[in-house]
């Protein structure tokens, strides 16, 4: 668990936290304090010089070999998009799929991969689904029997967005490192939150949003492509794409070779805002370390589920300590809970298996014991609001 003394600093830093039981991290976080404030520095030196542009470039690089760091890659294989869907997107137009082919992705898993993909059947693709129950979590072994010599991709999420899995990577990639396949991951849900060495994992290609554990507002991404995948052609070329750009800005018809890096995938302008706020964001989660991060909503998913238990409240997905992390969807109906929590100023989300609670590093034990008081609350309600039959 983090210091009382850092947690008390850290909820300073979001101000929402003394006007709302903030749990659901898993949708967007709040705005920090810092992260605010790089933000209208930003906005300043626009309003005030018109713009530093050459300043800001120099500070995009910065965030790039901060981000590259943070993920165990080299800046050259790092990457801004928009989003998470951009960046999986990219994935699935840039692998050289042909006819007959195929990829391997788990049924239920978020939809806006699987489009990405099934985007791909016009071409002769097929998109192979392997089932899987909200119980259990993903690993080489599940993947195995769908895999065959035309198997060239297998996707997915690190950790569900509905039932909070957190898939066996380190398995898969070392299967698809054996047997020539590319790994494309889903890391949105675990960026910030779950320390993630691209290497360690043998990941192909990683995309991710800013706007979940990385604490930043919706409308930048981040693509990790491994360096030496030459062969993963952008299918949008932009002057920034190119390996020789003209000088005199007049395009080359006869020099169409691309980068060799990661920024054939990074089409001109990026969002210089967001990216001013990347930095303050990566520096406010470094000092506290991912891995503090990751064993404070570990030890704080132990006390809710613990609660849930002797409320007779099932929760989805798994139980066990490392297949689960951040996420804990509870069995409550949607209909009759979602505005209960709204009207007891809790923040959660509506999942498919229920009321999503997702915690976060500037959650308390206080948080976890202030929401199991409401559902008892709801629980008992519940229980004396009369029958049909009593009110006849």
């Amino acid at each position: 668990m983090i210091s009382t003394e850092k947690l008390a600093s850290i909820r300073e830093q979001f101000p929402v936290t003394k006007r709302q039981l903030y749990l659901d991290s898993g949708h967007q976080t709040p705005l920090s304090s810092s992260v605010r404030d790089a933000l209208v520095s930003f906005l300043t030196e626009g309003y005030e010089m018109a713009g530093p542009k050459p300043v800001w470039v120099r500070r995009v690089e910065e965030t790039r070999a901060n981000v590259a760091r943070f993920f165990n890659a080299s800046p050259s294989e790092i990457a801004f998009t928009k989003n998470t869907s951009e960046g999986l997107n990219i994935a699935a137009n840039a692998v050289p799929l042909e006819a007959g082919d195929n990829v391997v992705l788990i049924e239920g898993d978020h939809p806006n991969n699987a489009y990405a993909w099934l985007n791909l059947k016009s071409k002769g693709v097929e998109v192979r689904f392997v089932p899987l129950k909200d119980s259990e979590i993903a690993t080489a072994e599940t993947f195995e029997p769908f895999i065959d010599k035309r198997t060239k991709v297998i996707t997915l999420s690190h950790v569900t967005f509905h039932a909070g899995q957190v898939h066996d990577l380190a398995s898969i990639g070392k299967l698809c490192k054996e047997r020539g396949i590319y790994l494309v991951v889903d890391a949105m849900q675990s960026v910030g939150v779950i320390p993630l060495d691209v290497k360690a994992l043998n990941i192909s290609v990683m995309a991710a949003g800013t706007h979940k554990g990385l604490l930043v507002p919706q409308g930048l991404g981040v693509l990790y492509v491994a360096d030496g995948l030459d062969e993963l052609r952008p299918a949008y070329l932009a002057m920034s794409s190119m390996l020789n750009p003209p000088a005199d800005y007049i395009a080359r018809p006869e020099d169409m070779a691309v980068r060799k890096d990661a920024l054939r995938f990074e089409f001109g302008n990026v969002n210089l805002p967001d990216l001013h706020a990347l930095d303050a964001a990566i520096k406010l989660i470094e000092s506290v370390g991912v891995s503090e991060i990751q064993k404070h909503v570990n030890e704080l998913g132990d006390r809710l589920l613990s609660e849930m238990e002797a409320l007779d409240i099932t929760v989805v997905g798994p139980r066990a300590s490392g297949q689960r992390n951040h996420i804990y969807v509870l069995e409550l109906p949607v209909a009759e809970w979602a505005d209960f929590f709204a009207r007891n100023n809790i923040r959660v989300s509506p999942e498919r298996g229920g009321i999503r609670v997702s915690l976060a590093m500037f959650n308390t034990v206080e948080d976890i014991e202030r929401l199991v008081e409401v559902i008892r609350i709801g629980l008992l309600n519940k229980t004396r609001r009369p029958t049909a039959a009593q009110m006849d």
